[in-house]
C-alpha cells in the first residue's frame, strides 16, 4: 500500500485513532513514573489533553484542513494538563501551524510540520531537558527531514520516523540516569510514540470505531471551589443582566488588537462581567447580558462558535437559594450543637467581592489545605495536585472568576507550572503573574511573603524569595518494587521524599517520617510544619511531632490537618 497524500478527512481519522491509542495505553504509561509513588499521571495527563482536542475534532462533520487544524490546536491548548500534556499541546500546535493552509499533506509538508512542532515545544519549556518527550519528538523530526526527497510514500516515511522515535525512546535512560536506575524509559516519550503508532494504523487503512464514548469525551477536570459567598440576601432583582453567556470563537481570520477592543466595547454595551481572552486561533468569551443572541451574532462575524453555554442566573439563584435554605434547616441543630461545644461563632461570609488591585489563585488539595489558603486570602482554589493536574482551561476559568487587575497564580506543583504559564500567555485583559511554587508549603510561604502596599514586581520578588527558605518533604507509599537512589523498595513500603530524592524507606510510617525530617533539618532550621493527610490520624501526627521535638529541643513543630489524599504527611522545614 502506497499513500502519497493525506487530506483533511484522513487526518481526522488519524488524529482520533491517535487519541484512542493513547487512551488505551495510559495506565501502562502511568506506570513508567520514575518514583514508585501513587501519582504517576503522565499517561492520564496526555490522554486528557488529546481528548480535549478530540472532542473538538468530533464536532466537525466534514472539515477542511484549516478547521481541523484549529480544532486540534485550540482543543489541546485549553485541555493541556501537566508538563507532558502542555508539551503535547505545543507539539500539536506547531504541527498545525504548518498544515492549516494546505489542502493535502505530503512528505515534505509533514516533515516541515514535525520540525515546527519540535521548535514550538522547545520554546514552551524554559529549561528543556534531554531524555524526555522532547528528545523523542526531536529524533523523529530530524529523521523526517532526512527523508525529504528520498521517498514520496507516507507509509514508508512514517514507518521510518516511528522506528527512529522508538530508538530514541530506548536511549532515553542513557540521557537521564534516573530513568536508567529505575529501569524505565521516559513516560512522555512513550506516550508520544503511542500517539504516532495510533495515527499510523489509521494511515495504513486499519479500521477503528472512531466514536469516542462518553467515558473518554467527558470532562474529568478536578472540582473547583471558590471562597464561599452568602447568597441569602441577594434578590433576583439585584441581578442586572440575567444570562451568563460563554462561548469560544474559532477564528477564521486575524483577530487584531483593534478587533479585540471593538468586540470588548460591544460586549460592554450589552452587559457586564466581561472576559475576552484570545490567542492566534481562538477567543474565549464570557459576558453577563440580557440578550445572549446579540453577543453570539457579533461573535459569528469573527468565526465559528464552540463550547457554547447560556445560564439563566435569576432562575439558578432562586433554585440555589431554595436548596441552601433547605440544607440550612436540616443542619441547624447540628451546627448549633457544634458551635456551643467549640465556643466559636459560625464564620460569616461576605457578598461577592468588588473589583480589587490584587487577586490570588492557588492549586490546592484537601479540606484542611483549602482552609489554610482561604485564610491567607486566596480568591479561587483549584482542586488538583499530584493525582489530578488542572488543565490550562481550569486556570483560565479561575482567572475569569477573579475580578482583579493583577492575579498571582500559585501552581504548588512542578507539573502544573507549565499549564499556569500557558494560561498566562492566553490572557490579555488581566496581568497574570505565575509564582513557580512546586509544593504546597512553598505556596503557603509565598502568600505569607505578599505585602500590601508593595507594587507587582516588588511582591513577585518577595513571594519568590519567601519560597527559597522552604524545604518540602512528603510521606507516601510505593506502588511497585523498584530500586532507586540506591534503595531497594518493595511494593507497599512507606517512602519519605524531599525536594530532590527519596530519603527514607521502611515499613513503619512514623519511623519513615522521622528519618525524612531528620534529613531535612540543619543548623539553620527553626520550624517544622506537619500537614497530615486524609488517611492519617491527628494522634499519629502528634506522635511524630513529639518525637521530633524530643530530639530537637529548640525547634518549633506545628501540626495541621491537611486532609490531602495519597500523602500521609506533607512536611515543611524552614
Amino acid at each position: 500500500m502506497i499513500v502519497n497524500s493525506i487530506d483533511a478527512q484522513l487526518l481526522k481519522k488519524m488524529f482520533l485513532a491517535a487519541a484512542k491509542a493513547l487512551d488505551s495505553k495510559k495506565e501502562i504509561i502511568n506506570e513508567l513514573n520514575v518514583f514508585p509513588v501513587p501519582d504517576g499521571d503522565t499517561g492520564t495527563n496526555m490522554t486528557m489533553t488529546i481528548m480535549s482536542a478530540a472532542r473538538e475534532v468530533c464536532s466537525l462533520a466534514e472539515p477542511d484542513m484549516a478547521d481541523l487544524a484549529k480544532a486540534i490546536s485550540s482543543g489541546s491548548l485549553r485541555g493541556a494538563r501537566g508538563n507532558s500534556g502542555v508539551i503535547l499541546s505545543q507539539l500539536l500546535r506547531g504541527f498545525t501551524k504548518v498544515i492549516k493552509d494546505e489542502k493535502e499533506i505530503n512528505v515534505e509538508i509533514a516533515a516541515n510540520a514535525f520540525m515546527k512542532a519540535v521548535e514550538t515545544a522547545y520554546k514552551a519549556v524554559m529549561k528543556p531537558k534531554e531524555g524526555t518527550i522532547l528528545t523523542v519528538a526531536k529524533g523523529g523530526a530530524e529523521k523526517a527531514a532526512e527523508l525529504v526527497g528520498e521517498t514520496e510514500d507516507l507509509i514508508e516515511f512514517a514507518t521510518i520516523v516511528i522506528e527512529r522515535m522508538e530508538e530514541v525512546l530506548e536511549y532515553t535512560p542513557e540521557l537521564l540516569p534516573v530513568l536508567k536506575e529505575a529501569g524505565v524509559v521516559d513516560s512522555g516519550g512513550q506516550g508520544l510514540l503511542e500517539v504516532m503508532k495510533g495515527a499510523f494504523r489509521a494511515l495504513s487503512g486499519e479500521e477503528f470505531d472512531f466514536k469516542l464514548d462518553s467515558g473518554n469525551v467527558s470532562s474529568s477536570a478536578p472540582a473547583e471551589t471558590k471562597r464561599a459567598v452568602n447568597t441569602e440576601n441577594i434578590s433576583t432583582a439585584d441581578i442586572k443582566f440575567g444570562y451568563c453567556t460563554e462561548f469560544i470563537i474559532l477564528l477564521d481570520k486575524e483577530f487584531t488588537e483593534k478587533d479585540e477592543d471593538e468586540f470588548k466595547a460591544f460586549l460592554e454595551s450589552i452587559g457586564d462581567s466581561i472576559v475576552c481572552v484570545s490567542d492566534d486561533e481562538v477567543v474565549k468569551t464570557h459576558v453577563h447580558t440580557n440578550d445572549p443572541g446579540l453577543a453570539i451574532q457579533r461573535a459569528l462575524t469573527y468565526g465559528q462558535l464552540s463550547n457554547m453555554k447560556i445560564d439563566n442566573m435569576r432562575l439558578e439563584h432562586t433554585e440555589k437559594l431554595g436548596l441552601e435554605q433547605a440544607a440550612a434547616a436540616a443542619s441547624s441543630q447540628t451546627s448549633s450543637a457544634s458551635d456551643a461545644a467549640s465556643g466559636t461563632e459560625t464564620a460569616k461570609t461576605s457578598k461577592p467581592s468588588v473589583h480589587k488591585k490584587f487577586g490570588f489563585i492557588s492549586v490546592s488539595i484537601g479540606e484542611g489545605i483549602n482552609e489554610i489558603f482561604t485564610g491567607l486570602g486566596v480568591d479561587f482554589l483549584i482542586e488538583g495536585g499530584q493525582t489530578m493536574n488542572p488543565s490550562t482551561e481550569d486556570m483560565l476559568n479561575a482567572i475569569d472568576a477573579v475580578d482583579a487587575d493583577t492575579i498571582f497564580i500559585l501552581p504548588n506543583n512542578k507539573n502544573i507550572i507549565l499549564a499556569a504559564q500557558q494560561a498566562q500567555a492566553m490572557t490579555s485583559d488581566k496581568n497574570i503573574v505565575v509564582i513557580p511554587s512546586k509544593t504546597i508549603p512553598q505556596g503557603i510561604a509565598a502568600l505569607i511573603g505578599f505585602v500590601e502596599g508593595k507594587d507587582v514586581s516588588e511582591n513577585e520578588e518577595s513571594m519568590r524569595e519567601a519560597m527559597q527558605h522552604i524545604k518540602t518533604g512528603q510521606v507516601t507509599y510505593s506502588v511497585r518494587d523498584t530500586k532507586i537512589d540506591g534503595m531497594e523498595i518493595k511494593q507497599g513500603d512507606y517512602m519519605g521524599i524531599d525536594d530532590h530524592s527519596i530519603k527514607s524507606v521502611g515499613t513503619d510510617m512514623r519511623g519513615c517520617g522521622v528519618d525524612l525530617i531528620e534529613s531535612m533539618i540543619d543548623d539553620e532550621s527553626e520550624l517544622v510544619s506537619i500537614y497530615f493527610g486524609a488517611e492519617t490520624t491527628e494522634d499519629d501526627a502528634n506522635a511524630l511531632a513529639e518525637e521530633i521535638m524530643s530530639r530537637h529541643k529548640l525547634l518549633d513543630v506545628e501540626v495541621h490537618a491537611g486532609g490531602q489524599p495519597v500523602y500521609y504527611y506533607i512536611i515543611s522545614v524552614e
